[in-house]
Order: C-alpha cells, then structure tokens, then sequence
C-alpha cells in the first residue's frame, strides 16, 4: 500500500487526544468530534489563561500532547477569573450562551480529571480562584482535600 504522507490523515489525532475527545463528545452530548474539540481548545486555552507555576506544569504532563499543547499556549492573565467571571469571559469570546459555556467547561473538565491524578486537581483548585470545585465537578473544595 503507498500513502501519501502529504495526504491529511483520517484520524488527524493522536491516539490518546482521540480518546480524550470521545469521553468529551459523550460526556457533553456533542454530535460530532469536531464539536468535542472546539469546547476542549476553547476550556483548555482558558483555563491556561488562569493556572501557573508547578500545577501548570504537573497539569499539562498528564493531558495528552495537543492538549497540553493549547493549555500551555496561553500567556497566564495577571488577575485570575473567579469560577463564573471564567465561564462569563469564555461565553464573551465565542458569543456562545452561558449556559452552553457552562457545559463545554464541565465536559472538558470531567474529562481533565479522568487524566489527572485527584490530589493534583486539589491543588489546581487550591490554586484557582473561588468557583472552579464546582466546574470540576466537586461540590465543595473543602471536602476533596
């Protein structure tokens, strides 16, 4: 069999992003996987918007290469966005409603924490401003710890 290496790939992924996008694209509802990796680049550049330092860094080791890839693209903003301010200032870039904002943010980050060890997680969240435990799908920050 000869292939052009030119050729755009059926699966343009790796294995292991292809597979982060399906647990995005079934936890989400989403109808395709494109639609799956629109909301993880749009929660992932965001989110590197908001993290630093070894969290960042532990964080982005654990996601597979192309999405460690966009979270660590992003220049981190000085003054970090509440939990809500967060998901407002993503809704505010796409046009998206916040209610549809607020559901690509829980699927890509149920889908962070299936990569991510939960004592790491913690720390992101001890990290982050008030508002994130709940993204991530926990009900009280006090209680992970």
């Amino acid at each position: 069999m000869i292939s052009d290496r030119h050729a755009p790939s059926q699966q343009p992924y790796g294995t292991a992003y292809a597979q982060m996008l399906e647990k995005v694209r079934h936890e989400g509802g989403y109808p395709t996987r494109e639609r799956a990796d629109e909301a993880v680049r749009l929660v992932l550049a965001g989110l590197g918007r908001q993290l630093t330092g070894d969290e960042r860094v532990d964080l982005a080791r654990c996601l597979p290469w192309e999405a460690a890839r966009v979270l660590t693209a992003q220049i981190p903003d000085p003054q970090p966005l509440t939990g809500w301010s967060f998901v407002k200032d993503l809704a505010a870039r796409t046009g998206a409603s916040l209610a549809t904002t607020r559901w690509d943010t829980g699927s890509v980050f149920s889908a962070v924490a299936a990569y991510t060890d939960p004592d790491l997680i913690t720390r992101v969240l001890h990290q982050l401003p008030t508002g994130y435990a709940l993204l991530f799908g926990r009900a009280d920050l006090a209680a992970a710890a």
